[in-house]
C-alpha cells in the first residue's frame, strides 16, 4: 500500500498556487503552504486512504488561511507597493488580455468568487468536492462561481459571445465559462 506521505510532494505546485491566489503575496503563500504540509504531515493518521488527498490537502489549507485571517483581523496595506514590487511577473499573453489585465480583475473579486474559480476552474475540482472543501452547498459553490466569472468579464469588458484570446491554462480554465455570458 502506498503512504499518501509519499505523494505530498506533486501536490505541492497547485498548493502554492492555490495559496497565492488566497494570501496574493509569495512569501505569506509559501509559509501558508508550509504550515498545510506540517499539519497535514502530523495528522496523517486522519486521512481516510482510498479518499482525495489532494482535496483533503485543499481543506487544509483553506482553514489553515482563514484561522490566521480571523486571529488577525486585518489585512496589511501596500500604499507604497514595496510588497507588490516583490512578487514575481509572468510572461505576457500573446493574446489581447494582459495577465496583470487579469489579475487586476481577479483581485476586485470577493473572497468567496475568488476561491470558487481557483477550486473549480483554474484547479480542476468538481464543484461537490469544492463545496465538501468549503463546507457550502453545491449551488453555492456554483453560484459563486458563475458570479465570479460574470464579474470578472465585466471588468475585462468582455462583450457576449466575445472569443477570448489567450493561452495561459489557468486563466483561460477561470475564464471558461464566460463564452455565453447572461446580463
Amino acid at each position: 500500500m502506498i503512504d499518501p506521505r509519499d505523494e505530498l510532494v506533486e501536490h505541492l505546485p497547485a498548493l502554492r498556487a492555490f495559496a497565492l491566489s488566497l494570501t496574493r503575496e509569495g512569501a505569506s503563500a509559501d509559509d501558508l503552504v508550509q504550515d498545510t504540509i506540517v499539519k497535514a504531515w502530523t495528522n496523517m493518521d486522519k486521512f481516510q486512504v482510498g479518499t482525495n488527498l489532494r482535496a483533503w490537502l485543499f481543506t487544509i489549507l483553506r482553514n489553515t488561511f482563514y484561522s490566521a485571517r480571523r486571529k488577525t483581523k486585518r489585512e496589511v496595506s501596500d500604499t507604497d507597493g514595496i510588497h507588490a514590487a516583490r512578487q514575481a511577473t509572468r510572461p505576457e499573453h500573446d493574446g489581447r488580455l494582459a495577465m496583470k489585465d487579469f489579475r487586476a480583475a481577479f483581485e476586485q473579486l470577493p473572497d468567496e468568487q475568488r476561491e470558487a474559480l481557483i477550486l473549480v476552474g483554474a484547479s480542476g475540482f468538481s464543484y461537490e468536492e469544492a463545496a465538501e472543501m468549503t463546507g457550502v452547498a453545491i449551488g453555492t459553490v456554483k453560484s459563486r462561481a458563475n458570479r465570479g466569472r460574470r464579474k470578472l468579464a465585466e471588468l475585462l469588458h468582455l462583450e457576449d459571445g466575445e472569443e477570448m484570446e489567450m493561452t495561459d491554462p489557468s486563466t483561460l480554465a477561470v475564464m471558461a465559462a464566460n463564452q455565453s455570458l447572461s446580463r
